[in-house]
């Protein structure tokens, strides 16, 4: 394939902001720790496949309308027992005791640079001003697309008193950006905030924001029990049997919010993202009888048509014999009810 000049400039800049994103190293650093998954042998993919990647793709997936709900507003300060999928991993979810919020990225673009990298197709379905008041925030991990700190920092001006729970080694970049009430976790680790137990749980994926530092903090799932209802978050993740573990070892949550998208090409991506039939394996590892979708449709980071992970849910839903409320992807902005 031959490129001329500008377009091969335009392919490389698109290649270093990604690598960016991934949080691919292009050198070693000395680090005080680093981490690895459950099976050491899976491991991120170098810089050279990146290149290979981006300098091969004929061209981006196009950018499509995804519909956006307003019944959110219907929400009063009684409301409890529901969730909110904000857009990508950001869910807001009222346990009845708790009130949380998940990997908020509310920029523009999921990038280290607010002019380039990707951009979003929809706007959050909630602003952060339209929030209710959040007592929790958790991030499964510290790319880009999951760790904003623009974000973080309008949420703790909001919210003074709301607590951060974060992977190991990611504490001291929150501390160095003016934030407090922050606590980090190793994966089984666990912390009560009022009635409600937080748990962080292994996935299989990676971790890295920059040049160097790759796999220098950790990266999880987050496990909450409160009294009257159970959920879990699975936060970026290829599959493995981390979620057969999670189950024995925690029991089955009442509900799941397991990613769907952002698989393709599967050369490349397999072991750090799961399709949407691997998602239906994961609730079924939980077993758990009520999963909602997100990472998807709202940034454009990989190769798969904007809207393919909700049709490709579907299908794995009839391939297993399954209902389809089994495992939704639900509307951005609509009211998912949690009530037992």
């Amino acid at each position: 394939m031959h490129l001329s000049v500008p377009k091969l400039i335009k392919k490389y800049s698109a290649v270093m902001v990604v690598g960016l994103l991934f949080g691919l190293t292009l050198t070693s650093c000395s680090v005080d720790e680093t981490f690895s998954n459950t099976d050491p042998s899976v491991v991120p993919k170098k810089l050279g496949d990146v290149i290979e990647w981006r300098m091969t793709k004929e061209s981006s997936p196009e950018r499509v309308d995804i519909k956006v709900s307003n019944e959110w507003q219907d929400l009063d300060p009684q409301s409890t027992h529901y969730a909110i999928w904000i857009g990508h991993s950001s869910y807001l979810i009222n346990t009845g005791d708790v009130t949380v919020l998940t990997d908020p990225v509310f920029s523009n673009r999921a990038s280290p640079v607010s002019w380039a990298g990707p951009e979003r197709l929809i706007p959050p379905a909630m602003s952060l001003e339209q929030l209710p008041s959040i007592d929790v925030v958790v991030i499964s991990h510290n790319h880009y697309d999951h760790l904003d700190l623009p974000s973080l920092k309008m949420l703790q001006k909001n919210n003074p008193n709301v607590v951060f729970l974060v992977p190991q080694g990611d504490k001291a970049l929150l501390d160095s950006n003016g934030m407090g009430n922050v606590s980090e976790f190793r994966w089984w680790q666990n912390i009560q905030i009022k009635q409600t137990e937080f748990t962080f749980t292994p996935v299989q994926h990676w971790s890295g924001r920059g040049v160097t530092g790759r796999n220098s903090s950790l990266w999880g799932g987050w496990f909450v029990k409160s009294p009257s209802l159970s959920i879990y978050h699975a936060g970026d993740t290829g599959y493995s049997n981390d979620f057969v573990v999670t189950q024995k070892r925690l029991g089955t949550p009442d509900v799941a919010f397991i990613p769907i998208g952002a698989y393709k090409p599967r050369w490349f991506m397999k072991n750090q993202h799961v399709d949407p039939a691997e998602a239906v394996q994961i609730a079924l590892d939980l077993q758990v009888t009520r999963s909602f979708g997100m990472h998807w449709g709202t940034f454009v980071l990989t190769d798969e048509p904007i809207k393919e992970p909700r049709a490709m849910l579907a299908q794995a839903l009839k391939d297993r014999n399954l209902t389809p409320e089994f495992f939704i992807a639900p509307t951005p902005g609509a009211i998912l009810s949690l009530a037992r």
